[in-house]
């Protein structure tokens, strides 16, 4: 299986409504570096596994409305814990819409699964994978 990856990063704030998540309850900021890992059998007609320019294009417009953002102020987030892991899956879903679309070049409509991993810190990161 061929793999290539593009890291980009994104700075929000947020609070969690649990005791579980004990002083995080509180509104906080994180930096999370993020990185999308696309992988395929067999490269396509270019020898790529898909265009890191139109890969990484994707992934900044996909982080933008997070940006610098209290994520408990989007409707889409509504009532949700905005955890690592919930955003890594969130993240995967706007990229696997792309690739279905075609925004990542017809040669990205093979791919055959992804890999969504926020970093973060140096000690704590959480994925979201699944097939395409």
């Amino acid at each position: 299986m061929y793999a290539l990856t593009v890291r980009d990063h994104v700075m929000i704030a947020h609070s969690f409504n649990s005791e579980t998540f004990g002083p995080a309850q509180r509104l906080h900021g994180a930096t999370y570096v993020i990185d999308v890992e696309f992988r395929r059998a067999e490269l396509d007609a270019d020898n790529l596994v898909v265009d890191i320019g139109a890969a990484s294009e994707r992934l900044k417009a996909v982080l933008e409305p997070l940006g610098y953002r209290n994520l408990d102020e989007l409707p889409e987030f509504a009532g949700e814990n905005t955890t690592t892991e919930f955003l890594a899956r969130h993240i995967f879903d706007r990229m696997a819409g792309a690739v279905a679309a075609g925004e990542l070049g017809e040669g990205a409509k093979e791919l055959a699964s992804m890999k969504v991993t926020l970093h973060e810190s140096h000690i704590a990161w959480a994925s979201y994978e699944g097939m395409l």
